[in-house]
This record gives C-alpha cells, structure tokens and sequence, in this order.
C-alpha cells in the first residue's frame, strides 16, 4: 500500500451513534492485506490519546467495537490518574493474528493512525508486542512500545507487574496496616506476559502463590522457575482457593456475580483491565467486605513505561514513576473510605476532577513558538 488514501475509505462515526462519550471512533479497512481495525478516542483534554493496540479474533465487529469503546474510556482514566498529560484511546485489529498478522497489514495499519496527526499514539497489547510496534513504525510517526534496539521501552508488561504489585501493598497496608506480603496467600489468574512478572515479585516477598491459566505450558514454565508455586485447573477452581489476595491478570469481566460470591480472597488487585463485569459489582464486592484496587490505578505501570518513550526512554526514571502507584492506590482506597463509596467510584472521581481541572487550562490561548 502507498497511501491510505488507496484503501477504502477510513470513516468516522459520531460518538451519538454509540451512545458514548468519545471523541472519535475510526473503522479501517485495507482488502488487500485482510486489515479491519477500529481506534477509539475517548479524550484528549489532557494530551493526545495513549493506548495498545488489541489483535484479537472478535466473534463480530459489534464485539469488537463495544471492546475498544471500554479500552479507551478505561484508558482515559488510567492516565489522567496515573498523573500522564495524555488522553485515552485504543484500537484493535480484527482477526487471529497467529493467522492473518503479516508486515503488511501492520504497516497498512499504521497508515491509518498517521492519518490521526498525533491525536493518537499506539503501543502493545493483547496480540501485539514491540517488534510489531518497529513494523508500524515504519508508517506512523506516533508509535510507543517499540524495541529497546529502536530507542523504545521493550516489554511494557515489566512495570505492569510492578505496578500490580505495588497496588497490592497498598491494598494490603489499607487493610492490614502493613505493605509485607510475606506469607500471604495470592492467586494469581493469567501467568502470562503480566502474570509471570508479578509472580516473582510475590516470590522475592515470601508470598505463598498459587496460580491458573488456560495455557499449560505457559503455567510449567513458570513451575520450573519457581518450584514452590502451586497451580490448580482454572480460575473458577481458584477463586475459591483459601486466598488472601486474587490477582486477576488475563482478559476483562473476571468479577461478575457469580465470582463476587465466591471469592475467598480479601483483597483484588491485578493486571486485567475492565474487571467488573457491569455496574453495580463494586457494590457487591464491598458488601463482603472485599478491597478492590481499582484496575486501571494499579495495572497503570505499563502505560507509564511507553509514555517514558515520549520524553526519550529511560526505565530507572519510568521505575521511579511507576512506584507511584502505591500512594495513588492508597489515596484512592482512602478517598473511598472517607467518602464512603467503593474504591472504583473514588478512582473515578480523581480521574475526572484532573480532566477537569487540568483539561481546562487548554482553554488558555498559548502563543506559538
């Protein structure tokens, strides 16, 4: 492909068509390389919009698309609270991409988000990892989460984990009044790209962990590492594992009803974004007396890593950020406390009042250099 302009036409729905609140809501579509894609933004009241790109095998474009419209929104909140001038976006790209991800879709697909000016910076995410970010960027000029060889951040999922973890010594000096997790029982769902790195984190702390995930081989690898971990068949058999902590790290929805209900663990924080399943499950979760970290406060260590990229990347200072999160998730479970609403509600009610209070100051004319 030469130009974008080559392809079908690019469209761009109106945020009334969904009923949302986004900004923008682009289709692509390149034939010849099999790419159909959708990028969300929701906002860009304080910077362009930050966000992975998902390539998942969606059963319909309507999956797809109420997809990116959560990612993004989550996205929006996760960096206005994580303290980052950027707004929220997402995309995904429809298909399997152990089947259909070629060097020319990638690149078809960053002539799509060129075509955005900078209103959107792409990164990994489920299905995409640095070296695709390398290939997109050879189209796009606004591509994070490239590959330490290409001046990026590399694995983003490194201080995903680290943030994950510093969430649940948050959550744990919250509710036990000490951040030690040593001997503490932690499930871990999903040992993969974030799941691992979190493990070693709860195993250089003494915590007792036990783990599931639907790729077994994935699960003997980290045995093998790790000997003392304890793994069980899947997550409905570890939910009700005698836990002190349920770390969900695999895809959205992990709290639903039936889960909430039986869950042993006191404390729920992990990587997986978008885990209450529908409103009103943060109510169920207080109700038996459960801290929920929110998600996109304590999963926000990866974004903070490629936005680093922006500033030329350095991971001691991205690290330094990323630790952060410790006093967000605290501040957040206290502002829940003294408000009384569940912790969500309060992280929510942070991220809005930064848009607000920040995203206004655009208002302001700058003269231009």
């Amino acid at each position: 492909m030469t130009d974008a302009s080559h392809t079908k036409p690019q469209s761009t729905a109106p945020p009334s068509a969904f009923g949302s609140q986004h900004e923008q809501v682009v289709f692509c579509h390149d034939e010849a390389s099999g790419l159909k894609a959708i990028i969300a933004i929701y906002s860009t009241a304080l910077g362009p919009a930050l966000g992975g790109t998902r390539f998942y095998p969606y059963a319909s474009e309507q999956a797809a698309l109420t997809d990116v419209l959560n990612l993004s929104q989550g996205m929006a909140y996760k960096n206005a609270l994580a303290g980052l001038d950027l707004g929220g976006g997402k995309a995904v790209i429809i298909g399997d991409p152990t089947k259909i991800k070629t060097e020319a879709l990638l690149r078809a697909y960053g002539r799509f988000v060129q075509t955005l000016g900078g209103r959107y910076y792409t990164a990994c995410d489920v299905g995409t990892f640095s070296p695709d970010m390398d290939i997109i960027a050879r189209e796009c000029d606004f591509v994070t989460g490239r590959t330490v060889e290409h001046g990026g951040a590399g694995d983003s999922s490194v201080l995903t984990a680290f943030g994950v973890y510093q969430g649940m010594r948050a959550s744990a000096q919250h509710l036990w009044g000490d951040t030690s997790l040593a001997g503490k029982v932690v499930g871990v769902a999903g040992v993969g790209k974030v799941g691992r790195h979190l493990v070693g984190h709860l195993i250089e702390e003494d915590a007792q962990v036990v783990v599931s995930d639907v790729n077994a081989a994935a699960v003997a690898a980290l045995q093998a590492t790790y000997p003392s971990i304890r793994s069980v068949a899947d997550t409905d058999v570890l939910i009700r594992e005698p836990l002190d902590i349920y770390a969900p790290c695999a895809l959205g929805g992990a709290l639903n009803d039936e889960s909430v209900e039986v869950l042993t663990a006191k404390i729920v924080s992990g990587a997986a974004n978008n885990q209450l399943a529908h409103e009103g499950i943060e109510k169920k979760l207080e109700e038996r007396g459960i801290i929920y970290a929110p998600d996109y406060c304590v999963n926000s260590g990866g974004v903070i890593q490629v936005a680093d990229e922006l500033e030329g990347f350095n991971f001691d200072r991205a690290k330094v950020r990323a630790t952060k999160i410790f006093d967000t998730t605290l501040g957040v479970l206290e502002r829940a406390k003294s408000e009384g609403v569940p912790p969500s509600i309060a992280a929510d009610r942070m991220a809005e009042q930064r848009m607000r209070e920040v995203g206004r100051l655009r208002q302001v004319w700058l003269p231009q250099h």
